[in-house]
């Protein structure tokens, strides 16, 4: 199979800049509490269950309207990192078509969302079925964000380390002045999170959540920043994406390029 650019470049960061990141980052220390171990897990099924009572209509209406929109399936399903790199799959109401182009790929993803998708995703009603999966225990109300199982190995041994607690669809920032955060402050956020857990750290990024969600731009603003494929470490040790790749890989992939295209 064919390598795609993401995974060209990936292998590039890895060879160029992985080994001498682990080497210079600093060690992370989990911290281990009751709260971490035990509580967080009561209150997230006291939380969750009554929400997934109250949503089970809405769940109901979102399947017919997507079932009518782009057809079946109406979720989406992707394999995430978990708890302790354990995968789990990801669940979302579907918000685009499977149209491909002629060389039988998949259309980007700005041709293929429909104009209900985009409503679903402005509003983040797409995500509001990750209520089961708390429910279900693959994720919690508060945690470091899943990302694809792919960008596993790319990530330093630091980074890693933002999988020893479960996951959620965010992780927002307790200081925060409303700047976009790419990917290395919000790996480092996450890091922060895992070493300082406690219930009134979740209590004030819940708060940031709900901030977050009701706030229109601060939501486009941090998609455009890390919505991007993880990559990997540029030459100052920076984590970037698909969307800042630097200079010297984008200059490499093009004459790579060339040359097998010769």
């Amino acid at each position: 199979m064919k390598k795609t650019k993401e995974q060209i470049i990936a292998e590039m960061a890895r060879r160029d800049n992985l080994a001498r990141v682990n080497k210079n980052s600093m060690h992370v220390c989990p911290k281990n509490s009751i709260y971490e171990k035990y509580i967080k897990r009561i209150i997230d099924i006291f939380i969750a269950l009554p929400i997934n009572i109250i949503l089970l209509p809405v769940y109901i209406v979102l399947s017919i309207l997507v079932y009518m929109d782009v057809g079946s399936p109406v979720i989406f399903k992707q394999k995430r990192t978990g708890k302790n790199g354990k995968e789990f799959n990801l669940i979302k109401f579907r918000s685009m078509t499977n149209k491909i182009s002629n060389k039988g790929n998949l259309l980007p993803e700005k041709e293929r969302i429909t104009k209900l998708g985009n409503i679903i995703r402005k509003y983040s009603l797409d995500e509001l079925i990750s209520f089961w999966l708390i429910l279900k225990g693959d994720m919690s109300l508060i945690g470091p964000r899943p990302l694809p199982v792919s960008f596993e190995e790319r990530y330093s041994d630091r980074h890693k380390m933002r999988c020893a607690v479960k996951p959620r669809l965010e992780c927002p920032s307790i200081n925060t002045d409303g700047h976009i955060r790419f990917y290395q402050e919000q790996f480092e956020n996450d890091i922060w999170y895992v070493e300082n857990i406690s219930f009134i750290v979740d209590c004030k990024m819940v708060f940031g959540l709900f901030k977050m969600v009701f706030n229109h731009k601060e939501r486009s603003d941090h998609a455009q920043a890390t919505g991007g494929a993880f990559v990997g470490y540029d030459d100052n040790g920076q984590a970037f994406s698909m969307r800042r790749i630097p200079e010297k890989y984008e200059t490499e992939y093009q004459l790579l390029s060339e040359e097998v295209n010769k």
